[in-house]
């Protein structure tokens, strides 16, 4: 008589249709729970793609991509008002120096004085009032690179150099 492999290897074929019917098992068992989770995912992907109120993801994402270019203008917009500005900051009026004095120390309260006016590059103009009990006097004197070509008094020096000293804003 002829002996199978199966007796030789001393297995039943019991055993065999067994471990094949739990394998079986165990597959259909997988089958079922990625079937309810394809199914829980195609839910979601709908909902995804009807969006709100009935717009689709396209139009939706169309229109952010709208939003973003509108932004990117309006940014090079306001870019191009920033360097307005920091031009005309050149050119303004920025550093104030002020000192008051009695001009004849005579009417007391220190209410002469003298006021700076400065653009960045330390040029601009000083207006000196001078009280007495005559009249005010005021006199101007212009200011070019921190400098005047008019000789100053004591209270217009220490007032050209605190405007001088003030530390720049921009």
């Amino acid at each position: 008589m002829q002996k199978s492999i199966l007796d030789t290897l001393g297995i039943d074929v019991a055993f065999i249709f067994i471990g094949m019917f739990v394998v079986i098992i165990i597959l259909l068992i997988l089958i079922l729970v990625n079937k309810s989770k394809l199914k829980k995912l195609e839910e979601k992907y709908e909902t995804f793609m009807r969006g709100s109120d009935a717009q689709s993801l396209e139009a939706t994402i169309l229109e952010k991509f709208d939003d973003i270019d509108e932004l990117k203008e309006q940014n090079e917009i306001k870019t191009q008002l920033i360097k307005k500005i920091q031009e005309n900051f050149q050119v303004v009026y920025q550093k104030i120096g002020i000192v008051k004095y009695d001009a004849f120390q005579e009417m007391g309260g220190n209410i002469s004085f003298v006021l700076v006016l400065l653009n960045k590059e330390n040029t601009g103009f000083m207006l000196n009032a001078m009280h007495s009990r005559d009249g005010c006097y005021t006199y101007m004197k212009e200011i070019i690179k921190g400098e005047s070509f008019i000789e100053l008094a004591e209270e217009e020096k220490q007032a050209l150099e605190q405007a001088i000293n003030q530390n720049e804003t921009i």
